[in-house]
């Protein structure tokens, strides 16, 4: 007997007949050309891309590797991919933080905000260093797929256009609806509407997301250094002087100039490529980091130097040619540079508590005016 023959069993009744096969024709999901290069932008920013479908693992694993989620060499890895019962059998499913158990939707712990997390957190926490896909996949599954991550305290961001995906979308950080094919109800779980339901519009608002919170950072730095310039400059003129260095007026066109052309050069900006090149913010950093607090205070030290060489030797720098400038109204400046050049400072008092003019007559301060 011939091995390589079938057995009877195995005959299927269509060879038995007497049709001839022309072809054997199957449907293929293309993959638009600009989900790899954003998939890859995505990598490069250190975010992590996972693909949660509901088809089986084989179609996963096969679109997995052609955008680029996964290699060839981790296509059989069973942690790489894996279906969704079988995680959520992992996992052992979710636990509320308050009762210690599988509690209902409708348990009498439940607060505003529902306080789950994974039972098996420490398998889950090893699981997603390498977890890329998830096949067969069911709304828990995705759910808690979201709920974890969010206990390991990483920003989630998750897109979706059916029903089922409205608990996931509901419970990330960050929800991208489906404009064109998304349902009703996950429009109203999402935070954000695809328009175009592209990939490449999740990279974008990754972008532009970056870009803002780093003109806020720019914008917070300009605005602290030159308040905080200001009133030690400020406090310290004060003291020395007896008198603001700064007026009222001026100071209002100090923050007119700092408010308003500040906020149009820095709100205005465009996100630059080089966003999407460097890791993402940890999620408990504070707006005003210690780099910052450092060019605050070296920037507000370097103005304020240079404020106070204006302030006590502008007279000996900046020349004025005027002569009648030599007497600054009914009153004399009472140094021995009235015959100079040089402009007249507009503070009252030396910085040894000496006035700075004397009041004179106007005969004396123009001579012309004594036989009048």
């Amino acid at each position: 007997m011939n091995h390589d023959e079938p057995n009877e069993d195995e005959i299927k009744d269509v060879e038995k007949s007497n049709l001839t096969l022309i072809g054997i024709q199957g449907i293929y999901d293309v993959i638009r050309s600009e989900v790899p290069q954003a998939v890859k932008d995505c990598h490069g920013a250190g975010i992590m891309v996972r693909m949660i479908t509901g088809d089986n693992i084989i179609t996963a694993q096969a679109i997995a590797e052609k955008c680029g989620i996964i290699s060839k060499d981790e296509i059989d890895d069973s942690k790489v991919c894996m279906e969704g019962p079988e995680f959520y059998e992992a996992m052992g499913g979710l636990q509320c933080m308050v009762c210690k158990k599988e509690c209902p939707n409708d348990c009498e712990c439940e607060t505003d905000v529902r306080r789950e997390r994974v039972k098996n957190f420490r398998e889950f926490k090893t699981l997603m260093g390498k977890m890329r896909v998830m096949a067969r996949s069911r709304p828990e599954d995705k759910y808690l797929l979201v709920t974890g991550l969010r206990n390991m305290n990483q920003v989630v961001a998750v897109t979706g256009d059916g029903t089922n995906d409205a608990p996931a979308l509901s419970k990330a950080d960050v929800g991208f609806g489906m404009g064109v094919t998304g349902t009703d109800v996950c429009k109203a779980a999402a935070d954000i509407i695809i328009m175009d339901d592209s990939f490449t519009s999740v990279v974008k608002a990754a972008q532009w997301g970056r870009n803002i919170y780093d003109n806020i950072k720019r914008f917070l730095q300009f605005q602290l250094t030159v308040n905080v310039n200001a009133l030690i400059f400020t406090v310290i003129g004060a003291i020395l002087l007896k008198e603001s260095p700064l007026q009222a007026i001026q100071l209002l066109w100090v923050n007119m100039i700092m408010d308003s052309l500040a906020s149009l050069a820095l709100a205005t900006e465009l996100p630059k490529p080089d966003l999407l090149t460097r890791p993402p913010q940890v999620k408990d950093d504070f707006v005003v980091s210690r780099k910052m607090t450092k060019h605050i205070l070296y920037m507000s030290i370097f103005q304020m130097i240079v404020l106070f060489i204006f302030l006590f030797g502008g007279e000996y720098m900046i020349p004025e040619s005027n002569e009648t400038l030599r007497y600054n109204g009914e009153y004399r400046r009472m140094i021995d540079l009235d015959d100079s050049e040089f402009v007249f400072p507009g503070r009252g008092y030396h910085i040894n508590g000496d006035e700075l003019y004397e009041k004179v007559y106007e005969y004396e301060a123009f001579p012309e005016c004594e036989n009048g």
